[in-house]
């Protein structure tokens, strides 16, 4: 029976300030490792736009703000954050090539089929970021887990660059965590998980799992199901 893991990569730990090589390396290592121990194995990888895409919005408002324009358009930055996740998504497809033969996904809602071993997605419209996709598709392809790889090994109680006495969390309940994010999406928000994919995971019962995507031994834990370092979100 086929197994399909969907893991969305954070932009952050793809180019954090310039694509880390590094990590793309150690982390195609680990997926190909985990792929070739059982054939029925597959997994999906959804990208994310990191500091580019940032880098990008800024632009966008530090020239309208000089313009004097004060409300830059929230559909305009998405739209360049989006651009940013699709460059990166490029990058990991060909990386993973000859497995992924499917070109980058765009749209989580119209893929039918899974033609190879590894699938890899980008972001698709404004209005929410590349955590929701990673939520559709795995809906779509009936996984129960998400492993949501970013640069923070565990979510925190609070902003700990704000508050002090911010602690990690090993486990969160899904009302708990969209208390902590909100409900509304704004464009290059740094939140553990996407408000809009945090209600759907929410009503679809998923398990997501948040972890710091560098650490390459704990990554190959979480897929072998050992015991990791990390925040599991499930239901309330």
């Amino acid at each position: 029976m086929t197994s399909v893991q969907v893991i969305s990569l954070g932009g952050s730990i793809i180019a954090p300030d310039r694509v880390d090589v590094a990590f793309l390396r150690a982390f195609r290592k680990t997926v190909l490792e985990y792929l070739e121990a059982e054939a029925e194995r597959r997994v999906i990888l959804v990208c994310g736009g990191g500091a580019p895409a940032r880098e990008y919005q800024g632009a966008y408002r530090a020239v309208l703000s000089e313009a004097g324009r004060s409300a830059p358009d929230p559909e305009a930055q998405d739209w360049l954050g989006i651009a940013a996740t699709r460059l990166n998504a490029e990058l990991v497809r060909f990386l993973f090539q000859p497995l992924c033969p499917e070109k980058v996904i765009t749209d989580p809602t119209a893929v039918t089929v899974f033609p190879g071993r590894v699938l890899v997605a980008s972001g698709w419209k404004p209005g929410f970021s590349t955590d929701y996709d990673a939520v559709l598709l795995a809906e779509r392809f009936q996984a129960n887990t998400l492993v949501n790889l970013s640069n923070i090994a565990k979510v925190h109680s609070a902003d700990p660059k704000v508050d002090p006495a911010a602690r990690p969390l090993n486990h969160l309940s899904w009302s708990e965590l969209q208390a902590m994010v909100g409900t509304a999406w704004v464009p290059g928000a740094n939140v553990p998980f996407d408000p809009v994919a945090t209600a759907q995971a929410a009503r679809l019962g998923l398990r997501v799992v948040v972890a710091a995507g560098r650490n390459i031994e704990n990554l190959r834990k979480i897929l072998a199901g050992e015991p990791f370092e990390g925040t599991t979100i499930g239901p309330d």
